[in-house]
């Protein structure tokens, strides 16, 4: 497999509260993640720095496991459910840090599938026979107007409350984590993001980046700099996991 993980300050915000990474394991599984902090900074911050540290030491730990699509899901929801508990009794502890908290997407992919697990309204994309499709749903207010039908997915991306999270790591005492996984083929692309790229790009304008088979680093550099381009509010933070053997050059 190929990656990249990238994180972007943007153009307006003093400090990045993006986290995330994408790591690879003793045999050859890769975790990938994006942890959009909320909270301000130094809370934000941390509630990512967290969610990304926890997740990478415990999978840092498997040497030898070598998972089945049922046992990613577990590993995933046993871990994400420990970083809840982990940021909201920070939270507690820590005055200046009351109500932090961050979403969070993660992948665990393997040769065959791909398991992934979502807190919040950053996203997972699947890209494969040339079609890019949103595979995680966004807890979010706008995504339950558009569900009840209130609104169209269209004026959703406009909303003026689009970025109101109904779900975080860290918020509460318990959280619901959604947990899924899926067969990918060869040479498909997943794609984590924060919403700092989707509030930008739209679902079709990342499909033709990814279309335009160049490298993982330049299409990861070409989103950001094209989220920058049309205003660049937030920060910006992205993972690309494609099933391709290493060394093939598709620049």
């Amino acid at each position: 497999m190929e990656s990249i993980y990238q994180t972007d300050i943007g153009q307006v915000r003093a400090h990045n509260e993006d986290n995330g990474a994408v790591v690879e394991d003793q045999i050859g599984q890769t975790l990938a993640l994006v942890a959009d902090g909320m909270g301000g900074h130094q809370a934000g911050d941390l509630a990512s720095l967290i969610a990304k540290e926890l997740m990478v030491d415990k999978w840092s730990e498997n040497r030898s496991e070598l998972f089945s699509p049922k046992e990613a899901e577990v590993w995933l929801l046993n871990i994400v459910e420990k970083i809840n508990e982990q940021i909201y009794q920070h939270s507690l502890t820590n005055k200046e840090c009351e109500g932090m908290g961050t979403t969070l997407v993660a992948a665990i992919l393997t040769k065959d599938f791909v398991t992934f697990s979502n807190v919040g309204d950053s996203r997972v994309y699947l890209f494969q026979e040339n079609t890019l499709k949103q595979i995680t749903e966004d807890h979010s207010l706008v995504q339950e107007l558009v569900r009840s039908g209130q609104i169209t997915r269209e004026e959703a991306a406009t909303h003026p409350r689009k970025n109101v999270v109904l779900q975080a790591l860290g918020t509460e005492a318990t959280v619901k984590v959604d947990v899924e996984s899926l067969e990918w083929g060869d040479d498909a692309i997943i794609l984590l993001c924060s919403d700092g790229l989707t509030d930008k790009l739209s679902d079709e304008v990342l499909a033709s980046m990814i279309q335009n088979e160049k490298s993982l680093p330049l299409i990861s550099n070409d989103m950001i700099k094209k989220a920058n381009e049309l205003g660049g509010e937030d920060n910006i933070t992205l993972a690309l996991v494609s099933n391709r053997s290493k060394g093939v050059d598709h620049e």
